[in-house]
């Protein structure tokens, strides 16, 4: 049995390929479509989702439930004698509150450490792949869960929305604006910090909301992240629910944008997309946890 695993759900985009090249478990979230229950990435492809989200179906997300967070808990514990569980942030779902009161009972106090890490989508990858490191340098579950949790302000991310219509449907914006914005072709820049989806800025043009991110992250890197920056301790972020030939010129800016720099991308995460819709791209910051000295 080894020492510490990690579970996620699929909030984090890590899709099943990935998760088993990781060494990692990723709980699949329900969706419910016009009543019926769907798992993305098990019983809901993201083809399926974009189809009926664009045909007006009604979506929604919903948390997991306890039944099957203690089936995947159970089932990670036969190999792991502790594992770290690092769902969709408590500032989005209630899901992270639930698993934490359900973690601090028997059979799970001081075998499953729930992470309130504050994130969603490519920055929580990212901080899985941090977990996975710090598990590798030998600090102990209690540790990187206090290491995560101290460093959850470190990140940020933009999204620039190519529809307004489900962000009018999330009752994000009113019918009127939503109308309005339409005729008058804004494209709203949004903005994830810690656990928070908030208006960041109103573009005339998609080309423009472009712009306008990539000299946020540029004016981040020279501000917020300066010190990250400077010790090369920060990762370049991108991730979106673009067409496949959109994404690849929106990561070639981004390069060309910040020369020497990689860029980690993902598929924009169904719970998230539901808000943005087909056409989302983003760009974001995410810095390397402080860790104490071992």
């Amino acid at each position: 049995m080894e020492p510490i695993g990690v579970v996620t759900d699929s909030h984090s985009c890590i899709s099943p390929r990935q998760a088993e090249e990781l060494g990692i478990m990723v709980l699949p979230m329900p969706f419910y479509i016009d009543g019926e229950c769907f798992y993305e990435n098990l019983t809901l492809s993201r083809e399926a989702f974009f189809a009926k989200l664009n045909a007006k179906a009604d979506v929604s997300t919903s948390q997991p439930s306890l039944g099957d967070v203690m089936q995947i808990w159970d089932t990670a514990l036969t190999k792991y004698e502790k594992i770290l569980y690092m769902p969709l942030s408590s500032g989005l779902s209630g899901s992270c509150a639930a698993a934490a009161a359900l973690a601090s009972n028997e059979p799970y106090r001081g075998h499953v450490f729930v992470v309130d890490h504050g994130r969603v989508s490519t920055p929580l990858h990212r901080f899985i792949l941090d977990a996975l490191e710090l598990i590798q340098e030998g600090y102990s579950a209690e540790e990187i869960k206090e290491i995560l949790e101290r460093s959850r302000q470190d990140m940020v991310i933009y999204i620039a929305v190519d529809t307004l219509e489900h962000l009018k449907r999330g009752g994000r914006i009113s019918p009127t604006t939503a109308t309005l914005g339409t005729l008058l072709n804004v494209k709203p820049v949004l903005k994830l910090e810690v656990s928070t989806l908030d208006s960041f800025k109103n573009c005339h043009g998609f080309n423009k909301a472009k712009k306008a991110m990539l000299e946020a992250i540029q004016h981040d890197l020279q501000t917020t992240f300066k010190a990250q920056a400077d010790k090369g301790e920060i990762y370049l972020l991108a991730a979106g629910s673009a067409a496949k030939e959109v994404t690849a010129e929106w990561i070639r800016e981004i390069r060309a944008a910040f020369p020497g720099m990689d860029v980690m991308y993902d598929d924009l995460t169904l719970g998230i997309s539901c808000h943005t819709g087909a056409g989302a791209l983003g760009i974001g910051l995410s810095c390397r946890p402080e860790c104490p000295a071992k």
